[in-house]
Parts: C-alpha cells; sequence; structure tokens
C-alpha cells in the first residue's frame, strides 16, 4: 500500500478562518422580502416583487402544472402566478 502524504500549513502562515452559520434544508437563510414558493415550498427569496414573479415565471412556463407564487413576508399577501394565454386556435 502506498503511504499517504500529508501537506501541512507552513508555522509563518496564519490560520483561515470562516465562520459561517451552517443552516440546514429545514431552515434555510431568508433575505428578500417576497419568498418564491412551488406547491407550498419556499425556493428562493427576493428583493423586489418584479424579481419573484419573473424567477416564478420562468418555473411555470418550465413546468406549468406546478401552483408558482410570491409570498409577501411584510403584508402577509400570496400572489399566484398564471400563464397569459392567448385565444385558442
Amino acid at each position: 500500500m502506498a503511504p499517504r502524504v500529508i501537506k501541512l500549513r507552513e508555522p509563518g502562515e496564519p490560520a483561515q478562518e470562516v465562520e459561517q452559520e451552517a443552516f440546514s434544508q429545514r431552515k434555510r437563510p431568508e433575505v428578500g422580502r417576497f419568498l418564491l414558493r412551488v406547491d407550498g415550498q419556499t425556493k428562493g427569496s427576493h428583493a423586489t416583487a418584479e424579481a419573484a414573479e419573473a424567477a416564478g415565471r420562468v418555473i411555470k412556463e418550465g413546468h406549468p402544472i406546478v401552483q408558482v407564487c410570491v409570498y409577501d413576508n411584510v403584508d402577509g399577501v400570496n400572489t399566484l402566478i398564471d400563464l397569459r394565454v392567448g385565444s385558442p386556435q
């Protein structure tokens, strides 16, 4: 069996310490006011309603069967996103 080579940092180098809060799948960081929800599950947060609606429309166009909405954290209002269908041919 080949011996393992372990590279240690030089004694003069300072150790890099990165402090990050560990988020699990149940608790994700919410930074924006408007939450994008797909079938009741939060998929992302956005600072503006327009950005959340644009992201929701992309999801809705790719998967028209799912329910996509934008939830306003401050006002507590859900806004459903629908695809605008033209006249039937």
